[in-house]
């Protein structure tokens, strides 16, 4: 009798991981995001009972981009791929990081994969925002995103006059050099990377003796006051440098792009027109 129900039980359990056909009259998919980037954006562009599940890395507010509230309305996923079989979405967003196991897995059991990379700039991440709103059947919503964008930049445009000099630092000595969002963005506000100005890429370090012998104008930390991994970023001789102006910048600020830039464009524009 048990071996007759072994092949029974065997179909029964590949059934339950096939993606599922589009239920008759649901006009939207269903999606699953295992990004925090694509999670701000699907928040913005998506029904509600569209999104079955964020990433896990939103409702944590060390690593989120987005309101930790409005993230946590949503259920959480780690990333697993049982997760998501036992969601069933329609569709599955994440970042082009993710695991070749994992795609591997998805696509073998019919899930729609579509993934994001690290926008660089400004445009690509308004291309990402369409592209994410397309796929969840409101392209107007993307454009209304992207609108929302380009009026910030415009009103928080880089001032006449040279750019000023400021580097973003954060936790350990990190700067974000060329070639990332937040370059882009002091550039559009009237400063000049001056990390990238010393050919330092994402994620190079800045040593303490480097920063105070060649300081910018304004130091943008980005970490936490309480953290003593931050101990650097306040370090003493730092008040030395009575022509360097230091202002605190979220660290949630440099990870993502589409909705993220409101608030990323917003803080060093008002620095800028301080100066």
């Amino acid at each position: 009798m048990v071996k007759r129900l072994a092949p029974c039980l065997a179909i029964a359990l590949a059934a339950c991981t096939q993606a599922p056909a589009r239920e008759v009259g649901r006009e939207f998919p269903t999606i699953v995001s295992l990004n925090p980037c694509t999670d701000a954006i699907l928040a913005e562009v998506a029904d509600p009972q569209q999104i079955l599940a964020l990433s896990a890395y939103s409702s944590d507010p060390a690593s989120s981009s987005m309101e930790v509230a409005k993230a946590r309305q949503f259920p959480a996923v780690a990333g697993t791929v049982e997760e998501v079989a036992a969601l069933r979405p329609d569709l599955v967003v994440g970042g082009t990081f993710m695991a070749p196991a994992t795609v591997t897995a998805l696509g073998g059991m019919g899930f729609r994969l579509e993934q994001f990379g690290i926008a660089p700039t400004v445009g690509e991440s308004e291309a990402q925002v369409r592209r994410l709103a397309a796929l969840a059947g409101h392209p107007e919503r993307g454009e209304a995103l992207v609108a929302e964008i380009e009026a910030v930049l415009a009103a928080n445009r880089a001032p006449a006059g040279p750019p000023v000099p400021a580097i973003v630092w954060q936790s350990g000595g990190i700067v974000p050099g060329s070639d990332t969002l937040i370059s882009d963005l002091l550039a559009r506000t009237g400063f000049t990377n001056a990390a990238a100005a010393r050919g330092m890429k994402q994620a190079d370090v800045l040593p303490l003796e480097l920063m105070l012998i060649a300081p910018p104008r304004v130091i943008f930390t980005a970490g936490s006051r309480f953290s003593e991994e931050d101990r650097l970023l306040r370090h003493p001789a730092l008040a030395h440098l009575t022509d360097t102006r230091r202002e605190p910048l979220s660290p949630a600020l440099l990870w993502c792009g589409g909705p993220t830039i409101v608030r990323a464009a917003t803080r060093p524009g008002d620095v800028r027109r301080s100066l």
